[in-house]
């Protein structure tokens, strides 16, 4: 082939890809340049049926990675026929499907429980952090217990960090109580060792007032990745990536700030591909 005849087809090419739309050119495109991820969660009624064709089923929605839960602590949500398989066995399934995983979620009590077991697991499937999914305490619980469970992860995270897996947490509605005049959620970021817990922001927490860019901003490089959701105040609910309150652009703007990693979508199962969508129409 000519150089002439070469360039011509490239042209070609970058032409007809132009012509096929956005989609085409921007495959790979998304948010801060890290792949857009779901937490297996929203697809677990799914993955208990089929787990390798529910992973398909989410790469062809255009997603290219995944957080697991940790099969044995969620064997009753779904989980319970990975219980079975290696690692090894898992990381091929997942591969397979075109998806990679890179973090897992792990009540607290599993990894007090069997953390040498689970870094074995962790380490053989690939993973880079393990997320503490939360400290799962009473509803009486007094800020001691929050603060209690905060030095437990702290020594949790020294073993982590020694097997070269950083130590996450994950908070829900309940971090952003108050108890005894202050925020659960700033008074675990003072108790939280910033070099060993690294935190996973849950974004839903905008329907009760609380927007992650803000923490972001607050708590720079405190964070290593995010659960997206997106809420409508009209319609009372949580809606696609988009159709809600958050500002997706200053959100992200500030993730770099917070030190966010990695993301996953984490809406109802008919919001994923809507949602994947409109992050491919963010800058990266």
């Amino acid at each position: 082939m000519t150089r002439r005849s070469f360039i011509r087809r490239s042209a070609l090419a970058a032409g007809a890809a132009a012509l096929a739309g956005p989609s085409a050119l921007s495959l790979r495109a998304s948010p801060l340049g890290l792949p857009i991820g779901f937490q297996t969660w929203v697809v677990r009624d799914r993955l208990a049926k089929d787990f390798a064709g529910t992973l398909r089923e989410m790469a062809a929605m255009g997603f290219q990675t995944l957080e697991m839960c940790s099969p044995p602590s969620y064997a009753d949500s779904g989980f319970g026929s990975l219980t079975s398989l290696k690692a090894s066995e898992l990381k091929r399934i997942i591969q397979n499907s075109g998806l990679h995983c890179r973090s897992c979620h792990y009540p607290l009590h599993e990894l007090k429980e069997h953390l040498e077991e689970r870094l074995a697991f962790a380490k053989e499937l690939g993973l880079t952090q393990m997320v503490i999914s939360s400290f799962w305490l009473n509803a009486d619980a007094k800020l001691a217990d929050w603060l209690r469970s905060c030095d437990e992860a702290n020594k949790m995270g020294e073993k982590t960090k020694k097997a070269g897996i950083q130590l996450g947490f994950h908070n829900h509605h309940f971090e952003f109580n108050r108890l005894e005049g202050k925020l659960i959620y700033d008074e675990m970021m003072g108790e939280l060792d910033p070099k060993l817990v690294k935190m996973q922001f849950q974004v839903a927490v905008v329907s009760a007032g609380y927007e992650a860019a803000a923490f972001f901003q607050k708590y720079p490089g405190r964070f290593i990745s995010m659960h997206l959701a997106d809420w409508s105040p009209k319609e009372n609910k949580n809606v696609p990536l988009g159709q809600g309150v958050v500002d997706w652009k200053k959100l992200f703007a500030a993730a770099r700030k917070g030190g966010v990693k990695n993301y996953f979508v984490e809406v109802d199962f008919p919001d994923l591909k809507p949602s994947c969508d409109y992050l491919r129409t963010l800058p990266a």
